[in-house]
């Protein structure tokens, strides 16, 4: 294999291939790139064996050919390459070794066989649609700050995508829950996303997503099927497993018969959650809401470090109310809000909280009170 490529076009291929490849792992050829050049495309292909990208990117293919390298090491390379820089990749497979020229600079770095690189195995898949980027990093992006990190619990570790009947008719929804809270997400549901299957985007796969998102117009391909789920641009094909198990029904704790409302500007009521819980205590980082009429006082009070207080005007008409919750709860869930105010309703204080932004429906935000 014998190619030359843009520094610009090698980076952004790479990037993408490194971040998916395992720091840690017992098997060496996982730490690799797998290197296909043919035609006037290079592909770069990594995996973890739960995900798999491959990003294509143009070239003068001069001898095409196949080889694999370390991802984290040629990442490291054209990164501290010049800007514009024309990059050539040469493989001597007897040598097993891959040659980078750039300018006055060389590299030579040791290869594996490109035979024992694994390649993901391909899925039937049952549902196949094209949905906009903004669509898809709204879901997300959205969803994806109550994600559980526990282990036990990992049918809690990602975010479950599937069809519901939404506020506005059937919807593609992103639900994820830590048990302390919850985001629903909806969208218009593309078309062909009908018989999709309910599925767990792993956190890892989300996290990778969104470097597919970047141009909120381009078109995202998506294919679902039991076991697994792909979105594909021209350039770049995202693989993942997901995760085997069954998302619990969310419903049940999303409350309907909330009725005092509260609604506060969003980054107003933000800052303020932050500066009192400066003094907070870091294990139970509790801020205290207490609700009058049309004013909202917080507080803490935190006997080791000491106490703070900041009133808002706020609209609220309803009986006088106590409760509390963790800071860092509070402060994800009010950084969500695109608009400029967000509207809590609440039962009483020991009931779970929901949020939504204005009188949007299509996002909804669920929150455990705590005791203060």
């Amino acid at each position: 294999m014998k190619i030359s490529i843009e520094r610009a076009a090698l980076l952004k291929a790479v990037s993408q291939a490194q971040s998916v490849v395992e720091r840690r792992n017992t098997i060496p050829i996982l730490a690799n790139v797998l290197i296909e050049a043919e035609g006037s495309t290079v592909s770069f292909r990594a995996t973890d064996l739960d995900i798999e990208v491959v990003d294509k990117a143009p070239a003068q293919v001069e001898r095409a050919g196949a080889t694999t390298v370390s991802a984290v090491m040629l990442h490291e390379i054209v990164r501290k390459l010049p800007d514009g820089s024309l990059v050539q990749l040469s493989d001597d497979a007897a040598a097993g070794r891959l040659s980078v020229m750039a300018g006055r600079s060389s590299f030579n770095l040791a290869t594996l066989p490109r035979e024992d690189f694994p390649v993901m195995a391909s899925s039937e898949y049952t549902a196949n649609f094209a949905a906009k980027a903004g669509v898809l990093k709204r879901l997300f992006d959205k969803s994806k700050f109550a994600i559980s990190t526990e282990e036990t619990r990992y049918y809690l570790n990602g975010v479950y995508m599937h069809v519901a009947t939404g506020e506005d008719g059937p919807a593609l929804r992103c639900v994820a829950t830590d048990g302390h809270r919850l985001a629903r997400i909806d969208a218009v549901l593309p078309e062909g996303a009908n018989g999709m299957p309910g599925v767990i985007v792993p956190r890892k796969t989300v996290n990778e997503l969104r470097k597919l998102l970047d141009d909120d117009e381009a078109q995202i391909a998506v294919s679902v099927s039991e076991t697994k789920v792909r979105f594909a641009t021209p350039e770049i094909t995202l693989t993942s497993k997901v995760i085997d198990g069954t998302f619990p029904d969310y419903t049940r704790v999303i409350p309907m018969g909330n009725t005092r409302r509260l609604e506060v500007d969003a980054a107003e009521f933000a800052k303020a959650v932050d500066r009192v819980a400066t003094v907070s205590s870091e294990r139970s980082r509790a801020v205290k809401l207490s609700l009058d009429e049309d004013r909202l006082v917080l507080s803490v009070n935190a006997p080791d470090a000491g106490a703070a207080e900041e009133e808002l005007a706020v609209a609220y008409g309803d009986e006088r109310l106590e409760i509390g919750f963790n800071a860092k709860y509070l402060l994800e869930i009010a950084s969500q809000v695109d608009r400029e105010n967000a509207v809590f309703l609440f039962n009483s204080s020991g009931d779970p909280t929901l949020m939504r932004e204005g009188n949007d429906t299509s996002a909804v935000y669920v929150v455990m009170p705590m005791r203060v």
